[in-house]
């Protein structure tokens, strides 16, 4: 189940991190166009890239959850956590910041963006930002724990048989 878990966390992850930074390359680009073309693209964004953001955020967070309490024994169990908290920290602010902005969006008109479009385009772009790093951090500590993970030991090995056996 661990190796499922782990594969399943790495690749969602991955994809999430890489959509991310993929949105954040485009957003970065529109910053030098005016309202009426930064909106029209902003309406295609929100026509189906959230649809892309649930599908590969949602498996990440849940096989992440499954493998930070897999690997609970485990060498490479804060990690995980660590992890499994950068990814809930996403969500958290995907679902103050991000999504209010995107339904607000949802309603404006190409030809006359509301007059503080740009307070709006740079509240959601610092929050995206902030996201986006966060995403690819949680993605960096599941590869960094992907080894084969050892497990704990409740007790120190007993040496002194070893040493018995040495003397033999």
């Amino acid at each position: 189940m661990t190796k499922y878990a782990r594969f399943v966390s790495l690749v969602f992850a991955g994809l999430f991190a890489g959509f991310l930074t993929s949105v954040l390359v485009l957003e970065l680009s529109l910053r030098s166009f005016d309202s009426t073309i930064y909106t029209q693209v902003r309406l295609v964004e929100l026509d189906a890239l959230d649809k892309l953001a649930v599908a590969t955020l949602l498996p990440a967070l849940i096989a992440t959850a499954v493998l930070a309490y897999q690997t609970y024994r485990t060498d490479t169990r804060w990690l995980t956590v660590a992890a499994l908290v950068l990814l809930v920290f996403v969500l958290g602010l995907t679902l103050i910041v991000n999504l209010p902005i995107n339904s607000d969006q949802l309603h404006w008109n190409a030809q006359s963006p509301p007059s503080d479009w740009t307070d709006v385009r740079d509240r959601w772009q610092i929050a995206h930002a902030v996201r986006t790093t966060a995403a690819v951090l949680a993605f960096a500590v599941l590869v960094l724990a992907a080894p084969s993970p050892r497990t704990r030991r409740s007790s120190p090995p007993n040496t002194s048989t070893r040493t018995d056996r040495l003397r033999t």
